[in-house]
């Protein structure tokens, strides 16, 4: 028989489908859809490779977007002549031997990406060793070229002209040239931040050969914290080094280290979050999930934080081979690596203690504007009697007059303290009911007494949470939620945790648990709705902080009503009593929403303002 279905309705029958080898063509081109995407994709791979090679300096020329050209120019080892072939061969390598897939310690180990770029592109590979000539080949859809003698100084320099031309269909999903430039920037900052003695040049060549410099990060020098630093301050600017907290810790032989931004130093979405696992960039759910937990009792929902991190581990326990992207990877002990942000991070913003963002002291200076002038005033111009007499009636005292207009400052002078005991400075005076004006030996400092007493409230209950426990309130009739199987299976494994912040789930059955405690201090609750969100909470980020959550905004709320309310008129002691609380609170610098609770103003820039410097 010549088909494999009956013949329905009259339909013609149809033909067994013949069973075919494709041919290596036709495989690079397949593959070149997993591992080229856009021309960004192929900027990651070449880049990569240079690093593997051991370059020192890099440098990227671009046209169009990368779509009509991309040229990748490094120092290193090169490639002998004799090898240019197999380097275009799909699955050749010089990165591993095929013995041990897990022990990976390059970028790159999979032999994919060159022969999958050159099968869509045009590309031409130039190279020289030590101690021998230059040589170059070309491949032009996938149809090699013989080995050529070239002229080269040293190391490699890869040209890929017209991506995509040998599959026009691709084309048409790439974006504009400056949506393709800026992912192509994306990608080399990712990489410039994991290696920080390298030195990258993006050169833009669309309208000529010289060109203009997107991007340049020189090679740093120091110790691995200096040279991060630094390379840090060149791509993500100075608020975000000035506002960085190291990040230096270590649990059961896994390392992190970075840095990571104070929580009033926020962004209204994750564009300022690089992850990086044993060096290479990822965007990993777990990561990103332990991220939002480390930070999730200071900023609320619509806010995220900013961070540079870089997770040290064993090969053996990370597999980086899950996709021929390798931008994901898979932990052996996830929980492990999580703990470890969750931990790191928390920690290091309690030794931040009542530190605030530089910015938000930069956005209240700019806030300032002098008075303009209407005309100018020249040196010759006598002003008149007119003039000279309300300008004596001006500087006349005469304060208790106008303060119906302008409002009450009660002005308080208290001994003074060293700075090292009050960073805060000591209280001068309260305006408008709500803001105290403290001195500082530098400068000067205005606290909101609201937001900074909720904070300090809001501090208080989570301690003595944290030493008595979630009190959990046993529901009169245990609530069935019926799920599937494997739903109810990720349920119970986080059931103990879960049970410490007073939900207590247990099995009921096979696709069902009951719902027996929920925390007393969330009042009624829908038992199902939450475990639900729990459940699509797991799925998406691999753990779940909804209840914590829930608990620490009730918290916050709690914290709101109980603290000193704006309007309230306080006393000298009140106040410096407050900023000494501040000082002696961590994260008191945040208001429970992520918002500074104090503004400070240095003695230099308050001159600069008034033109005295």
């Amino acid at each position: 028989m010549n088909d494999l279905s009956p013949n329905i309705g009259g339909a013609q029958p149809a033909k067994r489908p013949q069973i075919r080898q494709l041919d290596e063509v036709a495989v690079n081109r397949i593959a070149a859809g997993e591992v080229v995407e856009r021309p960004a994709s192929a900027v990651k791979e070449l880049i990569e490779n240079a690093l593997d090679a051991g370059a020192t300096r890099i440098e990227l020329c671009l046209k169009d977007g990368g779509k009509t050209l991309l040229r990748v120019i490094d120092d290193g080892h090169g490639i002998p002549a004799a090898d240019l072939p197999l380097a275009l061969s799909r699955h050749a390598t010089s990165k591993i031997d095929g013995s041990d897939l897990l022990n990976i310690h390059t970028f790159g180990f999979r032999g994919e990406a060159l022969p999958s770029m050159a099968a869509v592109g045009r590309m031409t590979i130039t190279s020289r060793i030590d101690g021998a000539d230059a040589a170059s080949i070309t491949v032009d859809g996938g149809e090699m070229g013989a080995v050529k003698p070239a002229a080269l100084s040293k190391g490699t320099v890869v040209e890929l002209r017209n991506l995509f031309y040998a599959t026009p269909a691709r084309l048409k999903f790439l974006r504009s040239d400056r949506a393709e430039t800026a992912a192509i920037l994306d990608v080399v900052k990712r990489l410039a931040m994991a290696e920080p003695y390298v030195g990258f040049t993006v050169r833009d060549i669309t309208r000529d050969e010289a060109g203009r410099v997107s991007f340049r990060a020189d090679a740093q020098s120091g110790d691995m914290f200096d040279a991060l630093g630094a390379r840090l301050r060149s791509i993500l600017g100075a608020d975000f080094a000035d506002n960085a907290l190291p990040i230096d810790a270590e649990r059961e032989g896994i390392t992190l280290t970075g840095f990571a931004a104070l929580p009033t130093y926020s962004r209204g979405s994750n564009v300022a979050q690089f992850l990086f696992v044993n060096g290479r960039p990822v965007r990993d759910k777990l990561l990103i999930g332990a991220l939002r937990g480390a930070y999730s009792d200071f900023l609320s929902r619509d806010r995220h934080p900013a961070c540079v991190l870089f997770l040290e581990l064993p090969p053996t326990r990370v597999d980086v081979n899950v996709h021929p992207a390798k931008a994901e990877v898979r932990f052996r002990d996830p929980g492990n690596a999580r703990g470890l942000i969750v931990s790191a991070l928390k920690h290091a913003l309690a030794e931040a203690g009542h530190r605030a963002s530089t910015t938000v002291s930069d956005a209240t200076l700019g806030a300032f504007q002098p008075e303009r002038v209407e005309r100018p005033i020249y040196q010759m111009d006598r002003p008149s009697q007119t003039a000279m007499r309300a300008s004596y009636q001006a500087q006349a005292p005469g304060f208790a007059e106008t303060q119906p207009v302008y409002g009450r400052v009660d002005v308080v002078e208290p001994d003074p303290v060293p700075e090292a005991e009050q960073p805060l400075g000591a209280a001068r005076g309260q305006v408008h009911e709500n803001y105290i004006i403290a001195q500082t030996r530098d400068g000067m400092v205005i606290v909101d007494q609201h937001a900074a007493h909720e904070r300090l409230v809001y501090e208080k209950l989570k301690r003595q949470m944290a030493e008595n426990g979630v009190a959990a309130q046993a529901l009169l009739i245990p609530e069935i939620v019926e799920m599937s199987e494997a739903d109810a299976e990720t349920l119970l494994t986080h059931a103990d945790a879960l049970s410490k912040l007073g939900l207590t789930l247990e099995p009921f059955g096979a696709g069902a648990i009951a719902v027996r405690e929920t925390p007393a201090i969330l009042g009624e609750v829908n038992a199902e709705a939450m475990v639900r969100d729990i459940l699509d909470e797991l799925d998406d980020l691999g753990d779940t902080q909804l209840v914590a959550d829930k608990i620490e905004a009730v918290l916050s709320r709690v914290a709101c009503h109980g603290s000193i309310r704006s309007g309230r008129w306080m006393r000298a002691d009140e106040m410096n009593a407050l900023l000494r609380e501040m000082e002696a609170t961590p994260h008191s610098g945040q208001c429970n929403h992520g918002r500074p609770t104090y503004v400070e103003l240095k003695l230099a820039d308050i001159e600069r303002l008034f033109g005295r410097t």
